[in-house]
């Protein structure tokens, strides 16, 4: 593991540059358990955007969590060494960036954190003392890349890295249930039908609408889960419920905020999720996971848990990693049978 802050054996203290999606800070987590799984005692502290602090606070293994003052894609050099300079009080004995851009670099740079390790990129190699060179094959998936960090450089990890897990809050769960009026008396079915990346990675609300109609016929219930961007594909998708059936559909797009979305899908019998950070929450909370991909891949940023069947229809355009389809069919989803994910669940519920 990277060098203690002394030859004594005294713990560390790490301010970590965390990314801003909420999908990258849950794989972070598995950096945070690597470096408590080397000394107990280190403390662990995240600067972040704001809205990853719901995260944060569910992962014990971070000690503290410091929002970021500076807008994403802000440069703002003056602010971050002014920032920097009130960090230096801190104590902080090491830095790890995990975001690739300069400006994510400046600040640990102008705190005077002794040692400073990240990713080369963006011509930032003087602001960081272990400045790497990304071998890509070495380490092909954003969570060996992350937990790498905490290795040094010479001695790279070997094998399987410990798997996010989110803390759920059982009271918090029940006040949820009780503002939005939810009852778990019947399993639930979580639809996550957004995609903040674009609609090439979200699969058509008429998928979601036969998979649904299925499964209320099961006395299931069926809860939507998305931010205020995913109303209108929700309200699609409950639109499009046989009359009978509607009523066991809740729509929670846009109702709940993030740490209650976290306490509600861990009430879920199974979860279906596009390629999303929702999809991400779920995997930490191991939930039995159907993850739906659309123009992306399993193959970077897949969601780290034993319960996941990944779904793809493997046509020959597929991935493009575009954010909408660059030939106007979208077959890699609207080729996706509700039959398809419907038979997956199955299996993950028998696991």
């Amino acid at each position: 593991m990277i060098e203690g802050a002394d030859s004594r054996g005294n713990p560390a203290k790490y301010l970590i540059i965390g990314p801003s999606w909420i999908g990258d800070m849950v794989m972070a987590q598995s950096l945070f358990k690597r470096l408590k799984a080397d000394d107990p005692r280190n403390e662990i502290s995240v600067m972040a955007p704001s809205w990853t602090r719901p995260l944060l606070e569910r992962m014990p293994e971070v000690a503290e969590s410091l929002d970021s003052p500076f807008q994403r894609g802000e440069l703002n050099w003056l602010s971050r060494r002014r920032y920097g300079r009130e960090l230096r009080g801190r104590g902080f004995t090491h830095a790890i960036v995990l975001p690739n851009s300069f400006k994510s670099a400046l600040t640990p740079f102008h705190a005077g954190i002794p040692e400073r390790v990240g990713w080369r990129g963006e011509w930032r190699d003087p602001l960081l003392t272990d400045c790497r060179r990304l071998d890509k094959k070495k380490f092909p998936l954003m969570v060996q890349r992350f937990v790498a960090l905490a290795f040094p450089a010479d001695h790279p990890p070997v094998g399987e890295w410990p798997n996010p897990e989110l803390q759920v809050r059982p009271d918090e769960l029940e006040l949820a249930c009780r503002r939005l009026e939810l009852n778990r008396e019947r399993p639930v079915l979580a639809l996550c039908p957004g995609a903040e990346y674009g609609s090439s990675k979200q699969w058509p609300a008429a998928g979601h609408i036969e998979l649904a109609n299925l499964y209320l016929r099961r006395d299931w219930q069926v809860w939507l889960f998305g931010s205020n961007n995913d109303r209108a594909i929700a309200a699609e998708i409950a639109a499009g419920l046989e009359p009978g059936l509607a009523v066991g559909c809740r729509d929670l797009t846009g109702r709940t905020k993030l740490a209650e979305a976290i306490d509600l899908l861990s009430a879920a019998a199974v979860v279906v999720s596009n390629d999303s950070g929702l999809m991400h929450v779920a995997a930490a909370l191991n939930k039995p996971l159907a993850a739906i991909y659309g123009s992306s891949s399993p193959g970077f940023t897949p969601p780290l848990s034993g319960k996941v069947e990944l779904l793809a229809t493997g046509i020959e355009c597929q991935p493009c990693y575009r954010r909408e389809c660059p030939y106007g069919h979208l077959r890699c989803l609207t080729g996706m049978q509700p039959a398809t994910v419907a038979g997956a669940i199955d299996r993950l519920r028998k696991l």
